[in-house]
């Protein structure tokens, strides 16, 4: 059952009694002095529906616990032991002053009874709609989009470690699968969490194990007993069929059928990392910077400073691209808005939907790529789409065929690329040039010479798409580069929180009071 705040304290009250040591302007000394107004306990009804049981912790005070654990990036049992002995924290979470908190576990239940809530960002929407009364976005029509790589709060496990694994969790928890392995793996102890104890810089024994492995995996799963599994179970043999499937090839000469593997050239798409969190994935943030975990994107008011929407997603797959999130992220906004990003947010289908929607794109085009370094772009072809043809540099005309599934169309200049003089400069191909013009090819050849061109535009981005990567930053700092938990969901929460607080922080400093009814700031903007 929900608990009551009883006013009954453990203690001198820290706020009235010390409140003179309470730096004035922090979010400690607002959250001392309006904890209860910002979050009433009737905004946390829905979340203890039974009025039987012992009573909670307030969850008022849990929640501001929530926010300042957010804001400082401490974990469940620093933010208790900060709570027992930080005079700022006892005084923005109502503790007298001899009060020892609670046990650390209690966040954990907190944010578990959120999570399964119908609204588990509450905190974060709690502070949005603070923002809309104070009115301080009012003509604010700039939104900056960015995203970012989180890291995993887990070990990346290579292929070894994750077989081992997978086989070792369908033992825990499918029934009958204990007697499978026994009778049928022997490739590895698997009452052993460990690595097997091989010359790891022999090429053959390493081969020779994944061959093994392997083989026990499809052992196991070809020789579970046919019943119906429980979701747990359920999960715990598709992971295996996954792991066992995605790392590895059938060793050269081998169909696979004869038990001969090997580590797949190159990395899988979609590729789960580790079976601890199997939502984390490989992601490529640019040619150079690789990460395993999680992306981060969010909307950001340039001229004030506010987060105005924020979603963490997996890290790979059309559904997560920063293009098709920024959709989610713009979704109840008022029309006329200026949207800036980076070539991320860049593709025609974003351009047209902000378009639609009422939103000027101010997005970076992404440019033209060459087909030989230094050398011709598609630029340098005369383009004429509602015609139909392509004209290549060397002055050749060729009809656009037919759309493809993708909507691109091509031109074949093959044979006229035999002696032309540009060629070298044009492809490598050995049959000659497959010219491939994009389905939205107009739309962001306006937008490329709409950048260069335009004064207008180039101030535009110059001055307002840069303080998002501020924002970013903001984000990231206190130790927040890598995620506190695993999975999408509950990451996804913890980064509503982070964003929470920051803006709390923000509206704090910019004065922010509770004046006849309703929220306002002081400082103007």
């Amino acid at each position: 059952m929900q608990g009551e705040w009883t006013g009954e304290l453990v203690g001198p009250d820290v706020w009235e009694t010390c409140r003179g040591l309470i730096p004035a302007g922090s979010v400690f000394a607002f959250l001392a002095e309006h904890r209860e107004r910002l979050f009433p306990a009737s905004m946390f009804a829905d979340m203890y529906p039974s009025a039987n049981g012992r009573p909670s912790m307030p969850p008022q005070v849990l929640a501001a616990t929530v926010v300042l654990q957010s804001l400082h990036g401490l974990s469940d049992y620093e933010t208790v032991q900060v709570l027992r002995c930080d005079l700022r924290w006892k005084a923005a979470c109502g503790l007298g002053l001899y009060d020892t908190a609670f046990d650390d576990s209690l966040l954990t239940y907190f944010r578990r009874r959120l999570s399964r809530s119908g609204d588990p960002v509450r905190l974060f929407t709690t502070l949005k709609d603070v923002i809309a009364a104070t009115g301080v976005l009012k003509g604010r029509m700039r939104r900056a989009l960015d995203s970012t790589v989180l890291d995993d709060a887990v070990a990346t496990q290579d292929t070894v470690t994750q077989l081992i694994a997978a086989i070792r969790r369908v033992v825990r928890d499918v029934p009958g699968a204990a007697q499978v392995v026994a009778e049928h793996c022997t490739a590895h102890d698997y009452d052993d969490p460990g690595k097997p104890r091989i010359a790891w810089n022999d090429e053959a024994a390493r081969a020779t194990l994944v061959d093994a492995l392997v083989t026990d995996a499809l052992l196991v799963l070809g020789h579970l007993p046919e019943a119906e599994l429980g979701p747990k179970a359920a999960d715990s043999v598709g992971l295996l069929a996954l792991v066992a499937g995605q790392d590895v090839e059938p060793a050269e000469g081998s169909d696979g059928r004869d038990g001969r593997w090997r580590i797949a050239r190159g990395t899988v798409p979609d590729r789960t990392v580790s079976t601890v969190d199997p939502e984390a994935r490989h992601i490529h943030k640019n040619r150079t910077r690789h990460q395993e975990g999680f992306r981060a994107h969010v909307a950001f008011e340039p001229e004030v400073g506010l987060f105005t929407a924020v979603e963490l997603t997996a890290g790979f797959g059309p559904d997560n691209h920063e293009a098709a999130v920024a959709e989610h992220l713009l979704a109840g906004e008022e029309t006329g808005l200026t949207v800036l990003g980076d070539t991320a947010y860049g593709t025609g289908q974003l351009r047209r939907t902000l378009t639609a929607t009422g939103h000027t794109p101010v997005i970076k085009p992404a440019p033209p790529q060459q087909a030989v370094p230094g050398g011709l772009t598609a630029e340098d072809f005369t383009i004429d789409t509602a015609a139909g043809t392509v004209t290549c540099p060397a002055g050749h005309t060729r009809a656009l065929g037919r759309p493809q599934a993708t909507g691109n169309r091509q031109a074949q200049f093959k044979a006229l690329c035999r002696d032309c003089p540009l060629r070298a400069r044009c492809t490598k191909s050995k049959t000659g040039r497959v010219f491939s013009v994009h389905a939205d090819w107009d739309l962001l050849k306006a937008a490329r010479d709409q950048a260069r061109s335009d004064p207008a535009w180039q101030a535009e981005y110059r001055r307002w798409r840069p303080p998002v990567e501020r924002a970013i930053a903001w984000l990231v700092a206190a130790g927040n580069r890598r995620v506190p938990y695993r999975g999408v969901i509950t990451n996804n929460t913890w980064l509503h929180h982070r964003a929470a607080a920051l803006n709390l922080r923000r509206l704090v400093n910019l004065g922010l009071h509770h004046n006849h009814g309703t929220w306002a700031l002081t400082a103007t903007t």
